[in-house]
């Protein structure tokens, strides 16, 4: 027992030699590990200048969306009553069209996103969007027909000496060309670049700035992946709008566009039902001030010929007795005409693809719905073939649902007509019990009645014509805009990229790992007896 307590004692004391033996060999090597360090923390340092910040833009907006509380105000419900503003809106569907490759490519080109402008200050290239001093034109048309980016580097002096060099085709052509003055243009197989000076960033010495025009659609593209959209919640139709962007008035800019051109496209579509509307009433209106022209003219002619000044009391006894008839009888070739023209509108062939003019002074209420049913297809085709193609199975389902409705609308008006004859008739003949009263009534005091009536009907239609254009009028001139910016655009004063605490952080450790490694690789490598432990061990 004693042997055995006295090997474990001896063992104990081997162990603690053997790790005093193996801190000795890392403190001895001091030096190294803090060389080490002040070597990665310099490597790193280095990496955070020489690399480029990546910041996070984020806005704010709130999407119109009737189920969620996002109208707006109720500033506009008379104009909705009137079927000429829509306000039901889905977020979810709004979302997939703010974030649509298409909308994004339409501000890349407003914003000339296509075209990237880079200067060098020491060994660290400096994006330089809003603050280049020499500015470049080209067509963002030509722009879409680019295989490959044209890469320019451009060389600005003093004495007013403008040096280009163009990279076109992967490095394969290459063009250089020399300028004396602005704007510069310079013409090649590409297209035409224009070469301009930027009134706000004045030149004050050499300039040397290297320009990249890329594809609109690719850039649309990495900006889209950058982009996202999330609703706040899903109680309400605030929606956070971010992007990641080496620039940060470049990522302000382009939310900025974004949300404003989506408003003009939605105002767009908006608008076109109120545009056909008006359309339509403006052709009827020129119509009927013709027809009701000549209806004037002629009974001004009849009384000058007839030397009529007053109805006798007879004749003013009758009319009173049909008063009530004839207003029906005005009432119902009102409709009558109303039908005729929608009927005519809907027939045209250039019409098959277009909204129908609603609220035009219709009585039958199931007509009238089927045309809002029939312009909210239209609508909703035309703003999905922005993004889809026509082969999209939604929008093939939709076109047989405008054919469908389209077929059905005219069976409804056919049938509204033969309505409104029946009931025509019907109105004649009973107008007729109370003509035989004044059949002994002078032939000139008959015709006036007739032709005032026909003054009657076309001075109504021309007046209900003109109150409904001024309506549209004021639902063109109050369209309100589907997205509202609730906080603008701001990026953060912290990059999300690079991440100094983390880059500092690995160097340090990097700084202890790689002294430790090496002297734990030469220490296995080691075969030489240094010291009196390994006698004693060996």
């Amino acid at each position: 027992m004693k042997e055995e307590l006295y090997d474990d004692i001896l063992e104990e004391k081997e162990e603690q030699a053997d790790i005093k033996a193996i801190l000795f060999k890392y403190i001895i090597r001091w030096p190294w590990f803090i060389a080490s360090i002040i070597i990665c923390i310099a490597c790193a340092w280095i990496y955070l200048k020489q690399s480029t910040p990546i910041y996070n833009i984020t806005a704010s907006v709130i999407i119109k969306d009737e189920k969620k509380g996002g109208t707006m105000g109720n500033e506009f419900s008379g104009l909705e009553d009137l079927g000429l503003l829509n306000p039901s809106k889905n977020i979810d569907n709004e979302i997939e069209i703010l974030q649509s490759k298409s909308l994004i490519k339409d501000v890349v080109n407003e914003l000339g996103l296509y075209i990237n402008y880079w200067g060098n200050k020491g060994f660290k290239t400096t994006d330089l969007y809003g603050a280049s001093p020499i500015l470049v034109h080209y067509s963002f048309k030509d722009a879409e027909t680019l295989n490959a980016p044209i890469q320019l580097t451009i060389n600005y002096q003093k004495n007013g000496n403008l040096n280009v060099n163009m990279i076109t085709d992967k490095g394969n052509d290459n063009e250089k060309k020399t300028f004396t003055e602005f704007p510069a243009v310079l013409s090649s197989e590409k297209g035409v670049i224009t070469f301009i000076e930027n009134q706000q960033v004045p030149i004050v010495e050499d300039v040397n700035l290297d320009i990249t025009i890329s594809h609109p659609l690719a850039i649309a593209k990495g900006y889209r992946s950058a982009l996202s959209i999330e609703p706040t919640s899903k109680t309400t139709s605030v929606a956070t709008i971010s992007i990641k962007n080496t620039n940060k008035k470049r990522g302000e800019d382009f939310i900025n566009k974004l949300v404003e051109m989506y408003n003009r496209d939605a105002n767009d579509d908006k608008n076109e039902v109120a545009q056909n509307t008006a359309h339509f009433i403006d052709e009827r209106i020129s119509v009927i001030n013709q027809e009701l022209g000549t209806t004037e003219q002629e009974l001004e002619n009849f009384k000058r010929e007839s030397g009529l000044t007053d109805l006798s009391s007879d004749a003013q006894l009758a009319v009173a007795e049909k008063s009530a008839y004839e207003k029906l009888c005005v009432e119902n070739g009102t409709q009558l005409n109303l039908i005729q023209y929608l009927s005519d509108y809907l027939k045209k062939p250039e019409n098959a693809n277009t909204t129908l003019p609603v609220n035009v002074g219709l009585n039958d209420k199931s007509l009238t719905e089927q045309i809002s049913q029939y312009n909210a297809l239209i609508l909703e085709r035309n703003r999905l073939r922005r993004t889809s193609s026509d082969s999209n199975p939604v929008i093939r389902r939709l076109d047989s649902n405008i054919d469908d409705m389209h077929a059905s609308l005219l069976t409804t008006i056919n049938s509204v007509y033969k309505g409104l004859l029946i009931t025509k008739a019907d109105l004649d003949r009973q107008a007729g019990k109370y003509a035989g009263q004044i059949s002994n009534a002078p032939a000139q005091e008959r015709r006036f009645v007739s032709i005032q009536r026909q003054q009657e009907i076309k001075a109504g239609l021309y007046l209900m014509l003109l109150q409904k254009r001024e309506e549209n009028n004021i639902a063109l001139a109050a369209t309100a805009n589907n997205a509202k910016i609730i906080d603008d655009a701001l990026a953060d004063d912290v990059p999300i990229s690079p991440n100094k605490k983390i880059i500092y952080l690995a160097a340090l450790v990097l700084g202890f790992g790689i002294p430790v490694a090496i002297i734990y690789i030469l220490s296995l490598l080691s075969y030489r007896i240094e010291g009196h432990s390994d006698v004693e061990r060996l």
